[in-house]
């Protein structure tokens, strides 16, 4: 039989019943690794790390969630808090003429295969950390803009900024791209 999220809570809370978390982890694990991922830039264990952590904060605090939001919200600002405090005590120098040098000894073949991911990227870069979330929750996730103002702990209005300055930066940035596929 599968329960929905709050009789599956319930049985956690009141009985102690672990296969329902497992179940609670199943439902949710890929989908929270993947997001995960991309907030880790794509480091698989360093987001496999912090999904696991996540699961473990959730099962921990379970008691104390009130329902307010779905399951999968609270989960994914639990996940989200712990990538952001990483972030903070982790964030590395960037040695520019290393980065510069590998870039130059890729192949044009290369260049020209990755060039659009990478102008992708380089553009998500231009935003700031904020904006980069809410496209991130609102754009690829497909969070509402509410669970995304929840997840970042921000006025609903805020987020919905973030991502419509987002948007309008992204075209602008991309906009050769959008030409050369247009007349290509």
């Amino acid at each position: 039989m599968d329960l929905n999220d709050e009789d599956l809570i319930r049985r956690v809370v009141e009985d102690g019943d672990q296969r329902a978390y497992a179940q609670l982890v199943r439902r949710y694990q890929s989908q929270l690794r993947f997001s995960l991922r991309q907030l880790c830039n794509g480091d698989q264990g360093l987001a496999d790390d912090m999904a696991q952590e996540a699961f473990i904060k959730a099962y921990k605090a379970l008691p104390a969630f009130r329902g307010d939001a779905r399951f999968s919200t609270w989960l994914y600002r639990i996940a989200y808090n712990l990538v952001m405090s990483h972030k903070r005590k982790n964030t590395p120098e960037v040695d520019q003429d290393a980065v510069d040098r590998a870039q130059a000894q890729e192949s044009v073949e290369e260049a020209q295969q990755l060039g659009m991911a990478r102008d992708l990227n380089s553009a998500m870069g231009e935003l700031s950390d904020a904006q980069r979330q809410a496209v991130h929750l609102c754009m690829q996730r497909g969070f509402s803009h509410e669970e995304a103002a929840t997840i970042m702990k921000l006025p609903l209005g805020t987020v919905k900024s973030h991502v419509n300055r987002a948007r309008a930066k992204l075209q602008s940035l991309l906009q050769a791209w959008r030409e050369e596929v247009v007349s290509g």
